[in-house]
């Protein structure tokens, strides 16, 4: 979307048009879910924070001033929002590194699949899809943010320092910290960066943990992303690209958010005045 049509479209939004606020929430709904996603560990709380997300934004968009592309407001409000619900999560265990090794380095019972070579195909790929993302939770929530907005979404230090109110060097010394840890764990662990573990191996302890059901691929039944459209949002995003990373091959995902129900939802409801109430200082 060019700066022109952003510019209409929220002059038309902020003075009531539906339609020109849903356009802007479907431009934008797929990176903040993205980013969820990645910051959170599993599609259902992506789903969450990404509705939480949105609400944000139509909440508080009379504040926006426009003095950036409004994609980058967006994820200031993503960024801000994801980061604090970690921070409450903090009386919960801290996945760490250290916890995942132990796991993976448990013996395996040699047993027989009970599945077809296409099924233990696609039951390994949910594994592995899983697996990375709760990878990522073995980072601190500022690291791993750092983490995601540099090696996945490849957004140059100047954007990214800006987002997450650091300096440049800061982050930058920040990103090759965390991609240096995780390098090293994938290089030891993951069999698609070297390393020891071998997702289809691990198919069977894995459902019997209760961790992959068979029957509910759930980032398998995620629509990826257009090539194209991903492109063009990092052109939007000012993104450059010279990471080398596993977590650069992961695709990009479309959430199942529906902008149109939500607002027509939102409008109608009771406490639609309350919410204007205790969102209308939200600090960003």
């Amino acid at each position: 979307m060019n700066i022109e049509r952003e510019t209409a479209l929220i002059q038309s939004a902020l003075s009531g048009d539906s339609n020109s606020l849903t356009e802007l929430l479907s431009e934008v709904k797929d990176s903040v879910f993205n980013l969820s996603l990645r910051m959170l560990g599993n599609i259902f709380d992506a789903e969450d924070a990404t509705q939480e997300i949105l609400l944000k934004i139509v909440m508080n968009l009379g504040s926006f001033k426009q003095q950036s592309r409004f994609s980058t407001w967006v994820y200031r409000i993503a960024v801000n929002h994801l980061i604090t619900v970690q921070r409450k999560r903090s009386f919960q265990e801290q996945l760490t590194f250290e916890l995942m090794q132990k796991d993976l380095d448990q013996s395996l019972p040699t047993k027989e699949s009970a599945f077809s070579d296409l099924e233990e195909d696609e039951l390994a790929e949910e594994l592995k899809l899983s697996c990375t993302n709760i990878m990522l939770q073995c980072l601190k929530p500022e690291d791993r943010c750092i983490f995601i907005l540099g090696t996945m979404f490849k957004m140059n230090s100047q954007l990214a320092s800006g987002l997450l109110q650091i300096t440049p060097e800061t982050y930058r010394k920040k990103l090759s910290r965390a991609r240096k840890r995780m390098g090293k764990f994938l290089e030891n662990y993951c069999e698609h960066a070297g390393g020891k573990c071998d997702c289809k191996r691990r198919v069977p302890f894995a459902i019997k943990q209760h961790r992959l059901n068979p029957n509910r691929l759930d980032y398998s039944s995620l629509k990826k992303f257009d090539l194209v459209e991903i492109q063009q949002q990092k052109e939007n995003m000012e993104f450059m690209d010279n990471q080398t990373l596993l977590f650069e091959a992961l695709s990009h995902y479309q959430s199942s958010f529906d902008p149109p129900k939500f607002l027509s939802k939102l409008l109608e409801s009771k406490q639609l005045l309350e919410l204007i109430k205790e969102d209308a200082t939200y600090d960003l």
